[in-house]
């Protein structure tokens, strides 16, 4: 092998020492040379006599590229590199041929092969093009962690708040993430746990390697085992071409099973076999697949009684409850509200000074709320006042119509005593006022037709007029 070919190898070696290439030839001679020369360049190597071969390899193995002969007994390069496509779409291919053709050759680039190759090549050749796979597959890794610190940058993966029970929440967080332990997180809805989970996953050894979320509630039960385990074609009515799995999706990563308390107990078992081998199989397929996939689980529901209940197995319970992890309701953490406000708003605006981006009575208000559907909720409130208030600091006036009708009510309590209509005018002044005199809108805020919104209006007329 000459200098040039041995840089290769050592680039190959630091780049990509775990790339694991399928190299399909019925030539006996070359099929040696590939499976002693491959290796030396850094990779891993499976050797295939024919495309069937190569076929059935890789619905059992974890390939990351195809180096394949055009012409072979049972499939053609073509036919190979087009079905294995449905079963790992971000293979890397790359064809080799004797007897190039145009039509051959317009076809491969139908199907995205990396390089058309004509026979004989060199092995200086085919190290140049392996270490350019490398460094496209390096790109690509290299662009998700770049995403992920964008994410970060961005906040969207950070905890917000100083209170002693998010403290024990980060602390926690910080003692698991660098092992593989399944972990199960508890609270509830919409109190954070999925950023949670995503930072276990970015404080550990799997950082760069892929984070899946999937919401167990959200996924009709006909199609659960398919988007985990995936399937093959054919496996059932409509499965018109094959499915790579979450599992597969998320090996070297981390799968995120949230709400897995609404997974059926078929599934639930399914679900024990991949924790306790790591092997899964698609519907419809008698091959198993090996991942190395990190399971994270939240739920919302008591497991403990759904165990009792029998509609939760107790052996995956245990299986996955291997470390536990609550996170608090907003309502036990209000001395947070303030940073958290802060936070959400400065996603939505940038104006403002840093320290008055509320006035003091709409954190009064933000307070006073019991916040059920915690800090998803209090997002939505934000993003609800950051689009109405013209300029910060945000006003109870900019909060939703809840926050001010209990205002409203406050208001009245304190005051003397007012008829019916006096206390219906007031609202609508108070809507009018909030929306700018959008009539449509403040009907639908206080709950009236607009019809009767008029009739109110038109009544007050005249006692305005007189007043003046």
């Amino acid at each position: 092998m000459n200098q040039r070919a041995k840089s290769k190898t050592t680039a190959a070696k630091s780049d990509e020492a775990e790339m694991h290439i399928l190299f399909a030839d019925d030539e006996k001679s070359l099929q040696e040379v590939m499976r002693k020369e491959l290796p030396k360049l850094g990779y891993r190597v499976t050797i295939c006599p024919d495309g069937l071969t190569a076929l059935e390899t890789l619905k059992t193995e974890r390939i990351d590229c195809l180096l394949v002969d055009l012409h072979m007994p049972g499939l053609t390069g073509i036919e190979v590199i087009e079905k294995a496509r449905e079963i790992r779409p971000d293979v890397e291919a790359i064809i080799m041929t004797a007897n190039p053709d145009m039509e051959s050759a317009i076809q491969a680039i139908e199907y995205g092969t990396f390089m058309y190759l004509t026979k004989p090549t060199r092995l200086s050749e085919i190290a140049t093009i392996l270490g350019r796979v490398s460094e496209r597959r390096k790109g690509k890794r290299m662009m998700t962690a770049l995403m992920h610190r964008l994410q970060r940058a961005e906040g969207q993966g950070d905890l917000i708040g100083s209170h002693s029970s998010m403290e024990a929440v980060r602390k926690l967080i910080g003692r698991v993430s660098p092992t593989d332990s399944t972990v199960l997180i508890r609270g509830e809805t919409g109190c954070g746990k999925e950023l949670v989970a995503r930072a276990i996953h970015e404080q550990s050894l799997r950082a760069e390697k892929p984070f899946v979320a999937v919401n167990c509630g959200a996924l009709p039960e006909t199609l659960i085992e398919s988007e985990l385990f995936g399937h093959v074609k054919g496996a059932f009515t409509g499965a018109d071409t094959a499915r790579v799995g979450l599992f597969e999706v998320a090996s070297g990563g981390t799968l995120f099973l949230d709400e897995i308390g609404e997974l059926p107990l078929a599934v639930q078992a399914k679900l024990l076999r991949v924790l306790e081998t790591g092997d899964i199989r698609r519907l419809g397929d008698n091959e198993s697949i090996h991942v190395d996939v990190r399971i994270v689980c939240a739920t919302h529901r008591d497991l403990d009684k759904m165990v009792g209940e029998q509609t939760f197995r107790e052996d995956l319970m245990f299986r996955i409850n291997t470390f536990e992890l609550r996170v608090p309701p907003l309502r036990e953490r209000l001395d947070d509200l303030v940073s958290l406000a802060n936070h959400l708003i400065r996603r939505n605006r940038r104006d403002g000074v840093d320290d008055q981006l509320f006035t003091p009575e709409a954190i009064a208000e933000l307070k006073r709320h019991q916040w059920p559907g915690n800090v998803r909720e209090l997002a939505n409130v934000i993003e609800h006042a950051s689009v109405l208030c013209d300029a910060l600091p945000v006003g109870v006036e900019d909060l939703p119509s809840h926050f001010n009708q209990r205002k409203l009510r406050d208001d009245l309590i304190g005051s003397s005593p007012m008829s019916l209509r006096e206390i219906e005018q007031l609202a609508i002044e108070r809507s009018m006022k909030r929306l700018d005199g959008n009539k449509k809108a403040v009907a639908e805020e206080l709950g009236v037709s607009l019809k009767t919104l008029y009739n109110r209006l038109n009544d007050a007329a005249p006692a305005d007029a007189e007043a003046a």
